[in-house]
């Protein structure tokens, strides 16, 4: 019989790119009698009021306002953050409609995946994993197809490999164009500046720098999405965008499903920790867990796995260790007590990726990880 107490372990740090450690306040909100969803107004209302945080949060990139934020809505769908991914998709493309999917790794290959599952035809612009997305690539594809592009999709932090794409200069190909943008921001939203006000479709999820438990994803919409979305004939329930533009309005109060109660209160006791602390401060304290990081493996030898220190997110870091990763990861968790990630498909045992997001972008964590794998490397 399998011991279960191991995985309740109290004092294991999870230093891993998701899911996060969960902080006490959120912990004690999910402990909190749930409402029931559909009936109960004040459930509706604590929906409204996370969904206005939420975009408060979106909206501290690089250039955002508030009056960004007045041509967009943000909703929050009960499922895990790829729900996001897949709706964005069912929404927007319908059979036959051709999809620009850009690509420097795992979720911006899935973006074609999902065009195909539902009936688009990707055309796919990439860059080697351990490089970040070519504006000047990016223009050149639209240039050369045979006809235009009405939506193009992205990712702005690759977790697999730890890169953080320059997300400017390709939406600015796009802007010119006026082709709807949608981006993966699963892995940066709340942990780096996103430029929101510039997205059509910005995805998150609760399991990354929110630190809250997975279930929920993120999406926040602009006016010109939403017209899209409109115009498109969805076949899917669960991954219909359109329902959401008026659920939980003050005059209807309804849900597409029953919603993810307990989650949603999670999620929203993450969302005031992080505005409470302040979007500047938070991204500041994700950075220099980042730096921190970076120079404790300069000193142990180790090369991140993005060809330049530029390209690296300040919410994971991804560490080279050919055909070794997962023993590394192994003895880390057994002789240390500490969990890390490693790569995923082929470089699953050539890299290990230590996540310094949300609660864990802490100097203390990263040290400890850190005199851990140096002790592991001995």
């Amino acid at each position: 019989m399998t011991d279960t107490t191991d995985c309740l372990a109290a004092d294991r740090l999870r230093m891993t790119p998701g899911p996060t450690e969960i902080p006490a306040p959120v912990r004690e909100r999910l402990a909190e009698p749930a409402p029931n969803p559909d009936l109960e107004p004040e459930f509706f209302a604590c929906y409204r009021n996370l969904t206005d945080k939420l975009t408060r949060i979106h909206m501290a990139g690089p250039a955002g306002s508030a009056d960004a934020a007045t041509d967009r809505d943000t909703v929050v769908l009960g499922g895990e953050g790829i729900l996001g991914l897949e709706a964005a998709i069912a929404s927007l493309v319908s059979p036959g409609d051709r999809v620009l999917c850009l690509s420097n790794g795992l979720y911006g290959d899935g973006f074609a995946d999902f065009v195909e599952q539902y009936g688009g035809e990707p055309v796919r612009c990439g860059v080697p994993w351990d490089e970040t997305l070519d504006p000047d690539a990016v223009e050149a594809a639209i240039e050369s197809a045979d006809e235009p592009f009405d939506v193009a999709t992205m990712v702005h932090c690759e977790t697999p490999t730890g890169t953080l794409n320059d997300l400017e200069p390709i939406l600015d190909v796009l802007e010119a164009r006026d082709i709807i943008s949608v981006v993966d921001a699963v892995s940066s939203l709340g942990g780096a500046p996103v430029p929101t006000d510039r997205i059509d479709v910005c995805l998150g999820a609760s399991q990354k720098c929110f630190s809250a438990p997975p279930g929920l994803a993120t999406c926040t919409i602009s006016d010109r999405a939403w017209e899209r979305i409109e115009r498109v004939e969805t076949a899917s329930l669960y991954t219909d965008l359109e329902p959401w533009r008026t659920a939980a309005d003050e005059d209807e109060e309804w849900f597409p499903y029953t919603h993810l109660a307990s989650n949603v209160l999670g999620l929203d006791a993450a969302a005031d920790l992080l505005l409470e602390e302040g979007l500047e401060s938070v991204f500041e304290r994700h950075r220099e867990a980042a730096a921190r990081c970076r120079n404790r493996a300069t000193e142990l030898g180790l090369d991140p796995y993005p060809t330049s220190l530029a390209d690296c997110s300040p919410t994971v870091t991804a560490l080279e260790f050919s055909g070794s990763a997962t023993d590394l990861q192994e003895r880390l968790r057994t002789e240390h007590d500490i969990v890390v990630a490693t790569g995923l498909g082929e470089l699953e045992d050539d890299i290990v990726r230590i996540g310094h997001m949300g609660h864990n972008a802490r100097p203390e964590r990263v040290e400890r990880t850190m005199d851990a794998l140096a002790t592991v490397l001995e």
